[in-house]
């Protein structure tokens, strides 16, 4: 037995017409120790009442009682809250309708030929029961944490959305600014000084602050693309042209429409993959070939990132500092979608979106919002 079961009389509601078999069932188990109290009841409402107004820790009952059986016993037990284990104990019962009690959910039966065996069915079903509740517990205390850890990283994300968004506007209006004010002056000295020399430092101080122009476009366009606002479609594909030309890399982009209208937050989760993706594949994929699609079929936003590297392995995903995939794995959850990433053999890695379109802005006949 259990600690538990040791430590404290068990409750038992026994459900018997018989004045003598419930006699014989207290003696058995004071025989075999079990610490226990035992009620009896004859009738069903009689059953309805004190299941109501007692709490038990176990439901004994015989299979047939006058005018019912044990399992009307167990439908009306289960329009209650409380819901103890229920064992059958019965000398009249066959095999097929001990098999089908079981089925619904008994916890267990038992002949009463066997009876010297009560006290280990009665143990073992309150322990099976402990075990479920524990369980149910554990599984409710996950779901919340879960629920709790979605709803942290989905407020992250929204934070770090607004501080990019901050951060590009300070990138454009005070260091753009700067910077455009710095060429205007530079180009009103070079109009003005005609020394050899002094031109040759101006015109190297203006390449470079061409150059520094271009990186903070650049800066601005991955903090906060403003592409954005002329869709997903042409914002993905701007990244595949930027891809391209950044990397020599063959970048082909395909989408099943030119305009794809989706909320902002699955434009952003969409964009963020795919340049997550990219990075990725930068650094790590060795390949000479990718291909983005972007569909919206059958009520589902699917984004697909493939390259014709070396393939990502297992080991590379479950490594602790893998915060990158594992942050697109995060924010997918964020518009209830997920991610998938599957290595095809060495050849190459596909990365998969998939977010659920809200079925009142679908068209059935092509995906694409009315």
């Amino acid at each position: 037995m259990t600690p538990w079961l040791e430590a404290q009389s068990i409750r038992i509601l026994h459900l018997e017409d018989s004045v003598i078999d419930h006699q014989i069932v207290v003696h058995a188990l004071k025989k075999q120790g079990l610490a226990c109290t035992v009620n009896r009841v004859e009738t069903l409402p009689a059953f309805e009442q004190l299941t109501r107004s007692t709490q038990f820790d176990l439901i004994l009952a015989d299979y047939r009682l006058p005018g019912f059986t044990a399992i009307d016993a167990w439908n009306a037990l289960q329009q209650q809250e409380q819901q103890p284990p229920f064992v059958l104990l019965s000398g009249a019962i066959g095999e097929a309708a001990a098999v089908d009690a079981i089925r619904l959910g008994f916890s267990d039966y038992l002949l009463k030929d066997d009876i010297n065996k009560l006290a280990h069915v009665i143990a073992r079903a309150i322990e099976v029961r402990e075990i479920r509740q524990a369980k149910e517990r554990a599984d409710k205390d996950l779901a919340a944490s879960e629920r709790r850890l979605a709803e942290l990283a989905e407020h992250l994300q929204s934070s770090i959305e607004q501080e990019r968004a901050a951060i590009a506007r300070e990138v454009h209006d005070d260091i753009g600014g700067s910077l455009a004010a710095v060429k205007l002056d530079l180009a009103w000295l070079a109009r003005h000084h005609k020394d050899v020399t002094t031109a040759a430092h101006i015109g190297s101080a203006l390449e470079m602050l061409q150059h520094a122009l271009g990186a903070s476009q650049r800066i601005m366009m991955d903090l906060r693309p403003p592409i954005l606002d002329q869709g997903l479609s042409a914002a993905v594909q701007w990244l595949a042209q930027s891809f391209q030309k950044r990397t020599g890399i063959s970048t082909t982009f395909h989408a099943t429409h030119e305009k794809i209208n989706v909320d902002k937050a699955i434009q952003l989760v969409a964009y963020r993959t795919a340049q997550e993706a990219l990075t990725n594949i930068s650094k790590h994929a060795e390949c000479s070939a990718v291909s983005i699609e972007l569909t919206d079929g059958e009520g589902v936003l699917t984004l697909e990132v493939t390259d014709n590297g070396r393939g990502v392995q297992k080991s590379q995903l479950d490594k602790p500092k893998a915060f990158g995939l594992r942050g697109l794995h995060e924010r997918a959850k964020t518009v209830q979608g997920w991610l998938d990433i599957s290595n095809r053999g060495g050849v190459g890695t596909s990365i998969i979106l998939s977010v659920p379109l809200p079925s009142e802005t679908a068209d059935p006949a092509n995906g694409n919002p009315p």
